[in-house]
């Protein structure tokens, strides 16, 4: 019996909609009888990832377009491979030079471990050139850092709860949800009645 084709297809945010139909076009088109996708960071709890593996049987692939869309690191994608291989799953993955990978070969399996080790050094290397930039645009006093968090918020959220102001208008005029607002409150000894 010839396993089925299984598509997972992932973005980082919801702003990259175009790039998750293109998985699924892609997905679609390799044969995928059924394609899981979520638009979910790399290294936040994927539920359509361990769908997806959990859909997964004997004989079966688990078809990616692109590396990234499935492993955050090396260790990660040997992580994956162990828990595919355990299954009698294999691993395909359509975008390496225009050539599919497939962890059913030794050849697929050699090139998948290579692939997945230029990635990990390619992410680093675009790690440390960030830092780097990050350490030039402070050194010329243009670096501005991340946005205030609902902590750095805490005395606005205050000062506009004594102006009468409600919780949920606090909220939502400085972009912090309630539960940030009570515990700035709380924080402050002043408790909403």
């Amino acid at each position: 019996m010839h396993g089925v084709l299984i598509g997972y297809g992932r973005t980082s945010t919801t702003d990259q909609q175009a790039g998750l139909e293109a998985q699924r076009r892609d997905l679609k088109a390799a044969g995928c009888k059924k394609v899981f996708d979520e638009q979910v960071s790399s290294i936040k709890e994927r539920p359509q990832l361990h769908a997806a593996l959990d859909y997964a049987r004997d004989g079966d692939t688990l078809v990616v377009t692109k590396l990234d869309r499935l492993a955050r690191s090396a260790r990660h994608l040997l992580e994956l491979l162990d828990v595919l291989e355990a299954k009698g799953v294999a691993l395909r993955i359509l975008n390496f030079g225009g050539d599919a990978v497939d962890t059913r070969s030794a050849t697929g399996r050699l090139m998948l471990n290579m692939f997945a080790a230029m990635a990990q050094f390619e992410r680093e290397i675009m790690l440390e050139r960030q830092r780097e930039g990050i350490a030039k645009a402070k050194a010329e006093g243009k670096y501005k850092g991340r946005a205030p968090t609902a902590r750095a918020k805490a005395e606005d959220a205050v000062r506009l709860f004594r102006q009468g102001k409600r919780v949920a208008h606090i909220a939502k005029e400085l972009g912090i949800g309630r539960g940030s607002v009570y515990r700035a409150l709380e924080a402050a000894g002043s408790t909403p009645a």
